[in-house]
């Protein structure tokens, strides 16, 4: 960054932070320019001087540059020339240098006053340089002068995609010209004052404008659709800037394709083109492609791109008839035959096919290729026509018979045409359509149902679809091409069905693994017992069954699922026993409810290091005393003593002091802090009532507990005066805690007034510590004590 403090600042861009900072200029700086591949910045300064910057050698100053008698206000290097830049100045002049010389190679004088900006043309076809001064003028060195400007014009740029120059002035306009013709295409207003900047993006038509009042990001310029364009036998062909290029997608062989990967295709350049392309459109034979920008069409031969044809034209559509074409110049039409017309209600764009569709304000006209009447009965059997709109599209029939019958009979014919010629379609009969949606879906659409083929991660355009090869093909901006498969066995089938026709010639050639898809798309079409018929996926066959009342099928599919979820089950732990994937065994194991696989699997995990699955497994069968030595055997001591703390108090000084020698090791006052358990009884409230709970734990759970006796060990439940029990055995306490006697010992046994002495001379807190540290619930209250 150069500022009229006369200083350098470099930063970096990741930290934000400033790097270094030197002295360059003795006055204000105007401008600085990166080389491209050398370590070097030139900056221009209000000194009148050129200075370059070496950063490899600390920002040495490794050249000045003399000439300039006033400002130097922008230095630009040649992109296809490193060693070689342009610099433009108040003096009225722009100077062209070459690195390692101290004086310019030539000056070019034109400009009646001060030159405030340059650039140079970023095409391989032209060598262009740009300028604006002053004098409200932009000249393109030595071929062209643009005038339009009202005020001083402050910044110019060729853009680096698309076939325009940009300007900006102190008027505050951006105007937009065409880099061939010089014609001004467009003026841009944003009220923010003053123009400084503009810049265009490189691969994309995006445009930054920098004024007075903010910053303008990001504008787009011309078509985001590339032109591209795919004929029937799979030749496409696209454009580059001026140059037209060739794929042929047969040149790929046998090679296996994958759906949604780029294709790696062989380019032929056929050459330059005479206009900058904005669309191309091969005919519906293949042999010719028209190319359309700038106001002109020309229409090539597709093998050797010889001109064939040209004219004026904003827009072109080939017919369904290959060599039948209309042009639209603004205001009129005109076809092959020379015949000019123009339509009633104006237009705003066309569209090819069948029928001639022509856009206007006011909605949609169809015209016949040959009289170029509205809506009059075409020579070909194309019925159906899709408009589609930002938000949703509409399919319509073309209703032959009865403009047949109009046009006889001169009935139903108005100004606007034969109103009746066309009906909505709630439902396709037999055809389908595909189309891509703005958020990034690849669908088609067939009888009232939207198939979604794929979710795109980019916007993508349709080239065609490719029927012997089964495959629909799209391309992007960037002139990537994509494929995706799309079986016609299916579009047949499922058009076919529409037609209440079930096909069954067809269903053979479809693929068992897309037959699922299709009883689906029958199920929904409400045909139940041929979408049994046809699905491969069990769980659906079993859901149309029950549907249907097939009991007998259900009942047969639920005994084979049985049969193959258990030969799968041991066949899948059989393969993950092979693969080590512990985790995957132990997802098994508890997913199953197999006991001894998670026994068989401690051993396993343990002694092939795998400590997380082991404590897993170990907790999972109620081996604390496992646990805790694991944990201890892996040098985990704090989490080891919070298990111990946990479900093994009487463990806790032993961990306590194996971790106390370990954190002494590390931090001896940090160890000095932990406090044992044995020494500080204080500190550690109901570790006594823990650790009875941890001896009558050890006394009543000897095994493992299935998950189906989880109804007999719930939490005991209230009835008042009276105390019922699980199939435990509970002992009472004395009032120093030893056991004493059982309060009761049988199942759904009721016992009144259970060893009132006994109870009554324990005290109520001691009675509530040891509720709690045994996780029960308080269950009777007797004599004004909490029964347990």
């Amino acid at each position: 960054a150069g500022a009229d403090d006369m200083q350098i600042r470099v930063f970096n861009y990741n930290t934000l932070e400033r790097a270094h900072m030197f002295d360059a200029h003795s006055d204000y700086i105007r401008c600085i320019a990166v080389h491209q591949t050398q370590h070097y910045i030139l900056t221009s300064s209000d000194d009148m001087l050129i200075k370059l910057w070496d950063w490899d050698r600390k920002w040495l100053c490794g050249q000045v540059f003399e000439g300039h008698t006033h400002y130097v206000m922008q230095v630009v290097i040649n992109p296809k020339d490193n060693n070689q830049f342009s610099s433009a100045s108040l003096d009225r002049t722009i100077k062209v240098w070459q690195l390692g010389s101290s004086t310019p190679n030539f000056s070019l004088e034109g400009h009646e006053k001060g030159v405030n900006c340059i650039n140079y043309y970023s095409g391989g076809d032209k060598p262009y340089l740009i300028s604006g001064a002053d004098d409200r003028l932009v000249k393109i060195w030595n071929y062209q002068t643009l005038e339009g400007h009202a005020r001083n014009v402050s910044c110019v740029s060729f853009h680096p995609e698309l076939p325009i120059i940009l300007t900006g002035s102190e008027d505050g306009t951006v105007r937009v010209w065409h880099s061939s013709t010089y014609r001004l295409e467009n003026t841009l207003n944003y009220g923010m004052e003053r123009v400084w900047c503009v810049c265009g993006q490189l691969g994309a038509n995006s445009v930054a404008l920098g004024y007075d009042e903010g910053s303008i990001i990001i504008i787009k310029l011309g078509r985001e659709e590339p032109a591209m364009s795919m004929e029937s036998n799979g030749k496409i062909m696209w454009a580059k800037h001026s140059e037209v290029q060739q794929a042929n997608l047969k040149a790929m062989g046998e090679a296996e394709i994958q759906d949604g990967e780029r294709l790696s295709l062989a380019v032929k350049d056929m050459g330059s083109c005479e206009i900058y392309p904005q669309t191309i459109q091969h005919n519906p034979n293949g042999r010719f492609v028209v190319v359309c920008g700038d106001g002109e069409y020309i229409i090539y031969t597709v093998m050797a791109l010889r001109n064939k044809s040209f004219g004026s034209a904003q827009e072109f559509v080939w017919a369904h008839d290959s060599s039948e074409y209309v042009c639209y110049s603004g205001e009129h039409f005109k076809n092959l035959k020379e015949k000019s017309f123009k339509p009633d209600l104006g237009a705003e764009g066309i569209h090819g096919g069948f029928l001639l569709g022509v856009k206007s304000v006011s909605g949609l006209a169809f015209y016949d290729w040959e009289n170029t009447e509205l809506e009059i009965q075409p020579k070909h059997s194309g019925e159906l026509v899709c408009i589609a709109t930002v938000e949703s599209f509409f399919v319509l029939r073309y209703l032959t018979d009865k403009v047949a019958t109009a046009q006889e009979t001169k009935e139903g014919v108005t100004e606007d045409g034969i109103e009746d010629s066309f009906e909505v379609r709630l439902h396709y009969m037999g055809d389908c359509f595909i189309y891509t949606s703005s958020v990034n879906r690849l669908n088609y659409y067939v009888g009232g149902e939207i198939v979604t083929i794929t979710h795109l991660d980019r916007t993508m355009y349709l080239l065609g679809y490719i029927p012997k090869g089964d495959r629909l093909y799209l391309g992007d901006k960037e002139l990537n091409i994509v494929t995706y498969s799309l079986l016609v066995s299916v579009l047949e089938y499922q058009t076919a069905v529409m037609r209440r026709d079930f096909a069954d010639r067809v269903l053979p050639t479809i693929p068992k693994e897309m037959r699922t898809r299709v009883a689906h798309f029958l199920e929904k079409q409400g045909f139940r017992q041929q979408a049994l018929a046809v699905s491969t996926d069990s769980e659906h066959r079993f859901e149309l069954s029950l549907q249907l009342g097939e009991l007998k099928i259900a009942y047969q599919l639920a005994v084979e699922a049985e049969v193959r979820q258990h030969v799968e089950g041991k066949a899948g732990g059989n393969c993950l026993h092979h693969a080590q994937d512990h985790g995957g065994l132990l997802l098994l194991a508890t997913a199953s409810g197999n006991a001894s696989m998670v026994g068989k699997l401690t051993e396993r995990a343990e002694r092939d290091g795998k400590t997380n699955v082991a404590f897993l497994t170990y907790f999972l069968q109620g081996k604390l005393d496992k646990c805790l030595e694991l944990l201890i055997k892996t040098n985990r001591l704090p989490e080891a003593a919070f298990l111990a703390r946990t479900y093994l108090p009487s463990h806790v000084s032993r961990v306590v002091k194996l971790w106390k020698e370990s954190l002494g090791k590390v931090n001896q006052k940090a160890a000095d802090a932990l406090a044992d358990p044995t020494d500080y009884s204080n500190l550690f409230s109901s570790l006594q009532e823990a650790s009875l709970a941890e001896d009558y734990l050890k006394e009543t759970h000897v095994r493992l507990r299935p998950a189906a006796e989880y109804p007999l060990i719930t939490d005991l439940y209230t009835i008042p005066g009276s105390l019922k029990c699980p199939s435990y055995v509970w002992p009472a306490y004395s009032p120093d805690m030893s056991p004493i006697e059982h309060v009761w010992d049988s199942p759904d046994r009721r016992v009144q007034q259970p060893i009132e002495e006994e109870w009554d001379n324990i005290p109520q807190p001691t009675i509530n510590n040891l509720i709690n540290s045994m996780g029960r619930r308080c269950i009777a209250l007797h004599g004004g004590h909490t029964r347990y």
